[in-house]
């Protein structure tokens, strides 16, 4: 069974996001999806339910827009509070060790824009560093991200192409997780 946390500040206007957490749930995969924006609007997330959802898991999946180049504000609070001393890491924190962290993200800008030469000046991945360092100190499979770009409607993106990129992107969600929970490789 996998977990997904999602944290979407304004999720019932989001094509892209929405869509994915629609065919999570109309997948064959066992999953359990908290809405933190909606448990949790002011922002006082309840730690032991949180840490009580990740240990039920084998494979943790961050859904979210891509904010600022980072993760919007809740998720960071939820982090800051949730993977705790003792808990996530330090001398008795290995509660999250050998459970996959699999970072899932919606870009509003194009791929052109995230390049050395472009707007961005840098790579989505450049940005993803710290999800990896996240991981890594928590003794967590660290999975790269899967993302796609071009989600924003301010940036003349159409709604139609952002749910069929965000019906692809589901698809290679359930294919990793069912790679992962089945240890196997899917040809692609």
């Amino acid at each position: 069974m996998s977990l997904v946390i999602l944290a979407h500040p304004n999720f019932d206007k989001s094509f892209a996001n929405k869509t994915i957490i629609e065919e999570l749930k109309n997948s064959p995969m066992d999953i359990e999806i908290r809405n933190i924006h909606e448990l949790y609007p002011d922002y006082k997330i309840d730690v032991k339910a949180e840490q009580a959802a990740l240990l039920r898991h084998k494979t943790i999946i961050f859904q979210y827009p891509f904010y600022w180049y980072s993760m919007p504000a809740i998720l960071k609070h939820w982090f800051d509070l949730v993977f705790e001393h003792q808990f996530a890491y330090g001398s008795k924190g290995d509660k999250l060790k050998g459970k996959n962290f699999i970072p899932s993200f919606t870009v509003g800008s194009s791929q052109d824009s995230y390049t050395t030469l472009g707007f961005q000046h840098f790579r989505v991945y450049e940005f993803c560093k710290h999800l990896e360092q996240t991981a890594y100190h928590t003794q967590m499979n660290y999975i790269d991200p899967i993302f796609f770009y071009g989600t924003s409607l301010a940036a003349g993106y159409a709604e139609d192409e952002i749910r069929v990129n965000a019906k692809l992107h589901s698809q290679k969600l359930i294919q990793k997780v069912f790679e992962l929970e089945n240890n196997v490789m899917v040809s692609k």
